[in-house]
């Protein structure tokens, strides 16, 4: 059997080697790094994880990428099972000691006998065999002209921009106190497992002040600066309102200062824990375009970070994708070259969740066709049927932007209410359905 080959191997393509082989198909697994480096990517493992360590919400009743995890769970997903050996106490969400979490993903994809990882650097689409490209969005230059050469059209970019991390022995605890947000866990490790540091309006005007003096990235010429909205830059986010990140990552909702209760803070900024052992913290929301100089001097002004040490600054690179309406059709083959699948990132989807997803749907599809049949996609009303419809010819090509799940992409269900009193029904409603579709889309292969 000719195996399936995959290029890229961040949690797209790491997904989808995953789910080729454990159908029986052999896979071979392309990945540049570390012969050929990006900006955000520091090691040669599979899965890194550059911008957050979080998966966002594990609720599988009320969210949408709570139930995305369920499928993937459910659909033997080798990004979930490494999540969940190594989470972290992050409140309600899943968060991952993000290097144990890569290491781990590439010593289960090395041991797997069907799966054979290839270095360098590919630089052309391939004109025949069973593909996927995984690529992400630090898709090399190479391969980039290639893709806007073989669809006819130029792939679309916005920026990212990753948060800072700091030492969790230079934040001030006389100052910051450990809580999660509305005590949100079922355990008090979870009910204590972000870092809250408070301000009160002086601060708040005062760090607004120097946020938006503070000196930043220079774009180069013909570079157009557009924002994914779930991934703004602060700096961004405060020219759009001196309030904007009081009602955002820096909202006080929630949170009692455990040195002084009786008195409520104007604005906090929370930090989340990004390794196992407790020494590294991201500051949640914190997604910069400040040059380094300058980060280190604003961030300094957050009451109990007035000492901290940085180890990773935050950083800004460009983000492609592809007009996925346009070009590929509901398998994630491109139209043009239907012996190519995309998956991930470079799909048009956001988020880490997400961009596994499109690889295990990939995976699955390639390995099917490999082995002589067609696999359809999930029903629209899963969370991996909608988000690929969405991608694939739900969206308005003429406006399309990455995308997270949202129960926004889920048909509506009859004689459920509406509006915002009735989600207490109707997201349950929509997670039940979305999990009797997917168990049979499952049963059925």
């Amino acid at each position: 059997m000719e195996p399936v080959h995959i290029i890229g191997a961040g949690l797209a393509g790491s997904e989808a080697a995953w789910q080729i082989a454990r159908a029986g198909v052999p896979v071979v697994l392309h990945e540049m790094r570390p012969g050929t480096g990006t900006f955000a990517h520091k090691t040669g493992d599979c899965a890194e994880m550059v911008c957050s360590n979080s998966f966002r919400s594990d609720d599988d009743v009320m969210n949408a990428v709570g139930q995305l995890h369920w499928e993937m769970r459910n659909a033997d997903g080798l990004i979930m099972a490494m999540a969940d050996r190594h989470r972290l106490p992050a409140g309600g969400a899943l968060a991952v000691d993000r290097e144990a979490f890569s290491q781990a993903v590439t010593a289960a994809l090395r041991a797997e006998p069907l799966i054979e990882i290839q270095g360098g650097e590919i630089s052309e689409l391939p004109e025949s065999g069973n593909w996927i490209i995984a690529t992400g969005p630090l898709t090399s230059d190479k391969l980039a002209q290639s893709i806007r050469s073989v669809t006819g059209t130029d792939a679309l970019a916005f920026f990212d921009a990753i948060a800072p991390i700091v030492h969790a022995d230079t934040i001030d605890m006389s100052i910051a106190w450990e809580q999660s947000r509305y005590d949100k866990g079922d355990t008090e490790e979870e009910r204590r497992a972000y870092i809250n540091c408070p301000m009160t309006k002086d601060q708040y005007e005062a760090f607004i002040d120097a946020l938006l003096a503070a000196e930043k990235t220079e774009f180069h010429e013909g570079e157009t600066a557009g924002y994914f909205d779930g991934c703004l830059p602060i700096e961004v986010m405060a020219e759009r309102g001196r309030e904007t990140l009081r009602h955002g990552p820096m909202k006080p909702v929630g949170l009692t200062n455990a040195h002084m209760p009786e008195q409520k803070a104007y604005a906090v900024v929370q930090l989340r824990r990004d390794n196992a052992l407790g020494t590294l913290y991201n500051i949640v929301g914190f997604q910069t375009k400040m040059k380094y100089g300058a980060q280190t001097e604003v961030f300094r002004m957050i009451p109990g970070l007035q000492d901290a040490s940085f180890a990773r600054l935050g950083g800004i690179h460009r983000n492609s994708f592809l007009n996925s309406p346009t070009l590929l059709d509901d398998r994630m083959r491109l139209r043009r070259r239907p012996n190519l699948r995309f998956a991930g990132q470079v799909t048009g989807v956001e988020g880490y969740v997400e961009s596994a997803a499109m690889g295990l749907l990939a995976g699955r599809m390639a390995a099917a066709q490999a082995k002589g049949h067609d696999l359809p996609p999930p029903a629209i009303t899963t969370a991996m049927g909608a988000l690929v419809n969405h991608i694939t010819g739900g969206a308005e090509a003429k406006t399309f932007q990455p995308m997270n799940v949202n129960f926004g992409l889920f048909p509506p269900l009859p004689d459920v209410k509406s509006g915002r009193r009735g989600r207490k029904d109707r997201y349950p409603a929509y997670t039940q359905r979305a999990k009797d579709d997917f168990s049979a889309w499952l049963a059925a292969q």
